[in-house]
């Protein structure tokens, strides 16, 4: 067979180990060419597609991001994409396609399996909150990125006295804020699931400081919003894919502290330094077993489904399952991370 895989949406630690995956148990096993596409499903749309051999996947298995690239693409032109879906894989030649990528990719090969194009989807995305899986690889990564940053940020806070709001990822869930939060120790985890009032993320800073700490780690999700009427934030419209902006939660929750406490507050915002890099051990094994299913499922022919860890199993799972809902942090698990902050 000749199985095409691409990548799409935000790039994510273990992009390059499904890849590496791929073409190892494809070429290895079933004699399969492997067509990468280059940047998602622009690359699909402009016929922008190179074979991956051996050579090309030495030393992936450690490398950040995605050798074949990524990119947005407005919905219009799925929309096209889908309708012309058949040419478009004849015109590459595959008879698969293996889409790697988060909720909107997923939701996109949905799309393009309705339309009859043999699909499997492998799911990504350092926030976690794909409900139909209990991991996505990145995670890890994200988690442990930024609970190192927190390790790292407490003897300059504490050097200094200062209150430090780190702004971490996660525009709907606080999976990463939550866990980064509690293996670093920080003193407040705001997410989005669960408002906040200002007023109280104040007060505890005060009885800490008043029991003789001098400084304090606050982790905010970039997600997490104010409770209605106690702070004024927005955090804005959309942009021009249609997605939901984000940002700006950690610089304004720092400049409230620092007026409400009378003391030096300062933000850092860790950005897209958690999606970079090495990827831990844990989102190399799990991303080299989602590829090693993904090309099973095509010649098994479960197409319109998408590999799933469920306990230490890999599941392949009918699509329209991830993106019925997101996983958000339960409240019995903000229940249990409230007592040890």
């Amino acid at each position: 067979m000749r199985i095409g895989v691409l990548t799409s949406g935000g790039d994510c630690p273990g992009l390059n180990a499904v890849i590496r995956s791929v073409v190892h148990r494809g070429l290895d096993v079933h004699g399969d060419e492997i067509l990468g596409i280059e940047d998602g499903f622009r690359g699909l749309i402009e016929g922008r597609a190179r074979v991956v051999g051996h050579d090309d996947v030495t030393g992936l298995l450690t490398l950040g991001g995605t050798i074949l690239g990524s990119a947005r693409v407005h919905r219009e032109k799925i929309d096209w994409a889908v309708a012309h879906a058949h040419q478009l894989a004849a015109d590459l030649g595959i008879d698969a396609l293996i889409a790697i990528g988060g909720e909107g990719t997923l939701a996109a090969a949905r799309k393009f399996s309705d339309a009859g194009l043999p699909v499997v989807g492998v799911p990504k995305t350092i926030d976690n909150d794909i409900d139909a899986t209990d991991a996505t690889f990145g995670f890890d990564t994200a988690v442990h990125v930024a609970t190192e940053a927190i390790d790292r940020l407490k003897t300059t806070a504490e050097s200094h006295q200062r209150v430090l709001v780190v702004e971490l990822m996660g525009r709907h869930t606080g999976w990463i804020a939550l866990t980064a939060g509690i293996a670093g120790g920080a003193h407040g985890i705001l997410i989005p699931e669960k408002p906040f009032d200002i007023e109280t993320v104040a007060r505890m800073i005060e009885e800490r400081f008043a029991r003789g700490k001098k400084f304090a780690i606050v982790a905010v999700a970039e997600g997490a919003v104010p409770v209605p009427g106690t702070m004024l934030f927005d955090h804005g419209g959309v942009d021009q894919f249609g997605h939901r902006t984000f940002g700006g939660i950690g610089t304004r929750l720092a400049d409230e502290l620092e007026d409400l406490l009378g003391k030096e507050a300062r933000p850092v915002i860790l950005g897209h330094t958690q999606r970079g890099g090495t990827p831990t051990a844990r989102d190399r094994v799990l991303a080299t077993r989602f590829g090693w299913h993904a090309v099973e499922a095509v010649h098994q022919g479960l197409f319109g489904h998408f590999t799933a860890l469920r306990n230490t199993e890999i599941k392949l799972v009918p699509v329209e399952e991830a993106i019925t809902r997101l996983k958000t942090v339960p409240p019995e698990l903000w229940a249990e991370c409230e007592s040890v902050l």
